[in-house]
């Protein structure tokens, strides 16, 4: 069964950081597509290994990811 979920994928120093949100899983790589792939099959290995209890604690699904304009000062 495939379920589609979210990645955000950032740089971060050398390399990519990536994340589902839904499920508060990370990963990482040294390519946008590394990182990806890298959280795919974290994601894969958590629902393979994971309590059904656990998965629907975990399991947010509900997730927005929207821009947003905040004060940053003259640091940023």
């Amino acid at each position: 069964m495939l379920r589609t979920l979210t990645a955000t994928i950032w740089r971060e120093s050398e390399g990519f950081v990536s994340l589902c949100s839904e499920l508060d899983i990370a990963s990482q790589g040294d390519t946008v597509e590394e990182a990806r792939e890298n959280l795919r099959e974290a994601v894969e290995l958590f629902f393979e290994g994971a309590d059904p209890n656990e998965i629907a604690d975990r399991l947010n699904p509900e997730v927005y990811i929207t821009p947003m304009e905040v004060e940053v000062g003259a640091f940023a």
